[in-house]
């Protein structure tokens, strides 16, 4: 049931079956990690005219015909509030591809985006990296899975909705865990192996508790407060992981409507999002280090091996994504560790922010991935409210704080009868007396409160 999901990274709404519109999206989410393109439908969700198959498939003959090569793709059945849909299934590519015309797309939040130089050969080089999850691991047989982590797999993977496949072998296949005889791949090992260690050392996470601020022990000296080894198939590492931060993280408590309120010293989620976009993410083929979760007095800083993948920059981290595992992120999303691909990092910014803690610190260097949760929690004086605040200003705060944000389209509906320019300096105004915070660019720009 398609319900009330927008338009995104991996979902693109077409009001017909505009060939140049279903090129430019096959192209971009070829590209990217794949998506479902739903006919009939504008950008809103709402239903427009009804598309017949024999038109759709026309246009997706011709869409694929001005593809450089060709995408593959398949057809599938949406259900919308006014009936059956027709969606098409795109997977991600191993290939590059481009339009007739030559250009390269990648998707971008709601829309498909064109790139050039140095993005091009970014998008190239990250496509070995998923060849990399669906080599045969030598010395590995299908006795080297774990059925009960298997099982517990496709219970979740059922709850999330997806139909259920009788043959496990063949669904093992499907996602990539190991070859058409049953020999498993990077990603099953990691995903389902009873001992991923064995064949893959550097997939297990150390997580090391620091007493002060700096990485050395009491009065200064070597040493640590803590020190555990986290290992097991990945599910398991994330779980693992996030009791032993959770063990270490301080707790106190606030009583909130004659309710008590467990507060912790940083917040769950971003904590959560963090370690597992570490897990996800990490390039598995780097040996010799592995993920470093450091805790230290006054920070929490996760550090993953392996660079931003393909065209990604901590620039664009919130309105676009881009997997450089897509099996393994697959699987943890069945799992239920990744509620909607591309959404995390804006909403881990504002649950640090909302919280009173400084935004999370991002650091990309080509082998490495630095997140940084600072503990240390700012709580302003109420801002004082200057007599030059306008009407429209309130009203804009007053929607905020009802709805968590607002969007400029949000505040051109509030006031439809004001040119938006007027409203976008609406909002720079409040930004800049530090009232609201900007999250993202483009089209994904939305504001919360500071």
């Amino acid at each position: 049931m398609i319900g009330k999901k927008k338009p995104g990274q991996r979902l693109a709404f077409l009001a017909d079956a505009d060939v140049e519109n279903l090129a430019e999206c096959l192209v971009a989410f070829a590209n990217g990690d794949g998506g479902l393109i739903v006919l009939g439908l504008d950008d809103n969700g709402r239903s427009t005219e009804n598309i017949w198959e024999e038109e759709a498939e026309s246009a997706l003959r011709e869409a694929a015909s001005l593809c450089r090569p060709p995408v593959p793709s398949r057809w599938q059945q949406v259900e919308g509030s006014k009936g059956t849909l027709i969606g098409i299934n795109v997977a991600r590519s191993l290939e590059l591809h481009s339009l007739y015309d030559g250009r390269v797309l990648i998707r971008s939040g709601t829309r498909n985006r064109p790139v050039a130089g140095d993005e091009i050969l970014d998008i190239a080089n990250s496509k070995n990296s998923a060849e990399f999850e669906t080599e045969l691991v030598p010395g590995a047989h299908t006795d080297d899975l774990d059925q009960e982590i298997i099982n517990e797999y496709l219970d979740r993977r059922q709850k999330r909705g997806v139909a259920k496949i009788t043959a496990t072998t063949e669904l093992l296949f499907e996602i990539g865990a190991t070859d058409r005889v049953g020999n498993p791949t990077t990603a099953g090992i990691l995903l389902f192996g009873k001992r991923p260690q064995m064949f893959f050392p550097q997939s297990s996470v150390v997580f090391v508790r620091f007493p002060g601020n700096e990485p050395r022990g009491e009065e200064g000296g070597i040493g640590y407060g803590r020190r555990d080894e986290i290992t097991g198939p990945l599910a398991r590492i994330v779980e693992r992981a996030w009791n032993v931060v959770f063990e270490e993280m301080r707790v106190g408590a606030t009583v909130n409507t004659l309710e008590r309120e467990e507060i912790t010293e940083y917040p769950r989620f971003a904590v959560r999002e963090a370690l597992v976009n570490a897990v996800a993410h990490r390039d598995y083929r780097i040996k010799g280090r592995r993920i470093e979760i450091r805790m230290y007095a006054n920070r929490l800083e996760i550090i993953s091996p392996g660079g931003l993948p393909g065209y990604m920059t901590v620039d664009n981290l919130v309105e676009e994504h881009f997997s450089r595992n897509p099996r393994i992120v697959s699987g943890l999303y069945q799992w239920g560790y990744i509620e909607e691909l591309g959404l995390g990092i804006d909403q881990m910014i504002e649950e640090m922010v909302q919280s009173g803690h400084q935004p999370p610190l991002f650091k990309a260097s080509p082998h490495l991935f630095t997140v940084t949760l600072s503990n240390k929690q700012e709580r302003p004086s109420p801002p004082k409210w200057t007599h030059n605040m306008n009407e429209r200003q309130a009203r804009a705060l007053t929607y905020v704080r009802e709805n968590g944000s607002i969007t400029n389209r949000e505040y051109r509906q509030l006031c439809s009868d004001v040119s938006a320019e007027t409203l976008r300096l609406d909002l720079v105004d409040l930004v800049d007396k530090s009232l609201l915070l900007k999250i993202g660019s483009k089209k994904g720009t939305h504001y919360i409160l500071k």
